[in-house]
């Protein structure tokens, strides 16, 4: 390998962000470009956006050692292949070959909240630490879970799954993944938006949420913050969930740090201290004694320098 920068690349259904990033894990250039949405053009611009920056910034193609990327819902990590999208359409795709032949560069392709993980232990809030939760409240819930360095895959890369892990087990809102009472039904921004909506039409309250014309977990969060008794009620209930979840996986893993990344994860202390809170009350002692819950600290950036990690230690080390 003679080149001094990896590309890392997170795909997500709107955007695909790209970034060339030297082997200290420092982003030298990030950029992004619309994600095609039927998934068939996905490798081809890809493989256009390199070549096209690469001219803009005058540098030659050698520079680059590889590519480390994210893609969403369970991927083979050997062979590259995506098992199933569910936003663009794939089945079994081979990503990893049809990226590798239309840019002629060597990749390696694991599952988005994955990579996010290894982004926030190399680079953000997990501090270096070799064992870590992570947990990205968006649209969904994302996880992914770091023993020793390593993602956690499983037995078809679908391990990691924190958003799947059942917090109601009767009676629970339904999941886009077919069954009922995961945990992003609740904590996900769609599922906190759905409990406050529930609240507000078969409760008698006075709350501010009510007279606004469209809701947003970020609506909620806020109004929290400034006392507003339902909406307290709502974060009360999405913490207490979600803290629960976290507890057990630290009571299984032991880890070092639990990472709170996601759009949801910008309400900061409020969010981060209830569930600490629970994690410590809940965990099994020694577990809960070792844990430190922290909100994510890379932002956007945590996919495509995860993608950077996982080059670097697949070609580097």
């Amino acid at each position: 390998m003679t080149g001094d920068w990896f590309v890392g690349i997170d795909l997500g259904g709107t955007t695909i962000k790209l970034a060339f990033i030297n082997l200290y894990g420092e982003i030298q250039h990030k950029w992004e470009i619309p994600t095609d949405k039927s998934g068939q053009t996905i490798t081809v611009d890809i493989a256009k956006s390199i070549d096209h920056k690469l001219v803009e910034i005058s540098m030659p193609k050698s520079a680059l050692i590889g590519i480390g990327m994210g893609a969403p819902g369970p991927v083979d990590k050997v062979s590259g292949i995506v098992y199933k999208t569910t936003n663009l359409g794939w089945t079994n795709y081979p990503l990893k070959d049809h990226l590798e032949a239309e840019t002629g560069l060597p990749s390696v392709i694991e599952n988005d909240a994955n990579i996010a993980a290894l982004g926030e232990m190399w680079k953000g809030a997990g501090d270096g630490a070799k064992n870590i939760l992570m947990v990205t409240l968006g649209t969904g819930v994302g996880g992914g879970i770091i023993v020793n360095g390593e993602v956690v895959q499983g037995e078809t890369g679908a391990g990691g799954e924190i958003g799947h892990i059942c917090a109601v087990p009767f009676q629970g809102a339904p999941c886009n993944c077919g069954r009922t009472g995961c945990i992003e039904t609740i904590a996900s921004a769609t599922g906190i938006v759905r409990i406050a909506k529930d609240k507000l039409e078969t409760e008698q309250h006075t709350s501010s949420l009510g007279k606004l014309a469209s809701l947003s977990a970020k609506n909620v969060f806020e109004a929290a913050e400034n006392g507003d008794d339902l909406a307290m009620r709502v974060v009360e209930e999405v913490t207490t969930h979600l803290g629960l979840v976290l507890a057990n996986l630290a009571s299984a893993l032991n880890p070092t740090k639990i990472v709170i990344g996601g759009g949801v994860s910008k309400a900061g202390e409020l969010l981060r201290s209830k569930v600490e809170r629970i994690v410590k009350q809940h965990a099994f002692p020694p577990c809960a004694d070792d844990v430190e819950v922290v909100i994510a600290s890379l932002g956007n950036d945590a996919g495509v320098i995860g993608g950077a990690w996982m080059a670097k230690t697949k070609w580097l080390s």
